[in-house]
């Protein structure tokens, strides 16, 4: 039973709504276009008839495909960072949430063998998806999804593990925006359409932002460690005074971008529900600013994450 609860631990439940936040809003866009598609076929072949078979984002097995292609994507990568971090010593003394391997409860054997699981698993999973999504007739389009899958699971694993682990050369920042976000959002999307629609640049610019954030959040908090141990995060290379103000831009940009996106495709005033989730944001970039002790930092990472999954949720529902 400890060993079972070592690997959910090692898995960081808490990190998972923000991992999925940017499929949801991909997928429902992806749904609503599709549907808008099949209404317009459905005008021209009955002549107006209202067209009563619309799929729901929730019934979609593409929709839980992605969730569970994603989630794995995750798992890989929180597997990684333990491995990663372990060996090299660097969470010998971190703060937050006690580590496997560094504390010997998985071993690194261990750890390697949980990541060839959930890497493999994902990699099935994500095939799968890749042929309902695009069966044997888009040759091109699933090469280039199994490639971008194929580039997903290696940068989960490169984020700390390697001797070019890009995490400690102050790239994660990039890797979690265009993943997180604009890779998230827009491959999602095209799932369903087959096409991409520029626009949802916005929404998936908000998410990459938010999940950014997060990191940057973790960094900060880990940054005395960090700089210790020669982890270069972003952080570390800006200094904290700098990270504060990056942290600000990050959720305001993001804020920004969802409202400029609601406001150019405005319906009704419950498109803005959303903003809601943005309450958490502001409070962060208040406690951020006046933070005198980083690792006191470790709850605002919950709240900016569980911010992004609910401004998720409440964005596609009146998207």
């Amino acid at each position: 039973m400890k060993k079972i609860k070592a690997w959910f631990a090692a898995a960081r439940l808490r990190t998972l709504p923000l991992s999925v936040s940017g499929i949801i809003i991909g997928a429902t866009a992806g749904i609503i276009e599709r549907n808008h598609v099949l209404q317009s076929q459905a005008d021209l072949d009955f002549g107006g008839v209202e067209y009563l078979t619309h799929s729901t984002v929730l019934s979609s097995p593409i929709f839980w495909l992605a969730i569970m292609v994603t989630v794995g994507f995750q798992v890989l990568s929180n597997f990684a960072n333990d491995y990663g971090d372990g060996v090299r010593g660097t969470d010998a003394k971190r703060e937050g949430e006690k580590r496997m391997v560094a504390s010997g409860i998985i071993t690194p054997k261990q750890m390697k063998i949980g990541m060839f699981v959930v890497g493999a698993f994902t990699f099935l999973l994500a095939t799968f998806l890749i042929f309902l999504a695009f069966g044997n007739e888009n040759f091109i389009i699933s090469f280039i999804f199994f490639n971008l899958t194929i580039a997903s699971i290696i940068a989960a694993v490169k984020y700390t593990v390697g001797k070019n682990a890009y995490g400690y050369s102050g790239l994660g920042d990039i890797f979690v925006f265009l993943f997180f976000g604009i890779l998230s959002v827009l491959g999602s999307f095209f799932l369903f359409t087959h096409n991409l629609k520029w626009e949802l640049l916005l929404p998936a610019i908000a998410v990459g932002c938010f999940s950014t954030a997060v990191l940057n959040l973790n960094n900060m908090r880990d940054i005395d460690n960090d700089a210790a141990v020669g982890k270069n995060t972003l952080v570390v290379k800006l200094g904290i005074d700098k990270a504060k103000r990056y942290h600000a831009f990050l959720l305001i940009f993001g804020i920004a971008c969802a409202i400029l996106y609601t406001a150019l495709n405005y319906r009704e005033a419950l498109q803005f529900v959303y903003i809601i989730a943005f309450i958490p944001f502001l409070l962060n970039i208040k406690t951020v600013f006046t933070n005198k002790i980083p690792r006191l930092l470790d709850a605002e990472l919950k709240k900016v994450a569980l911010g992004t999954f609910l401004f998720a949720v409440l964005f596609s529902i009146f998207m």
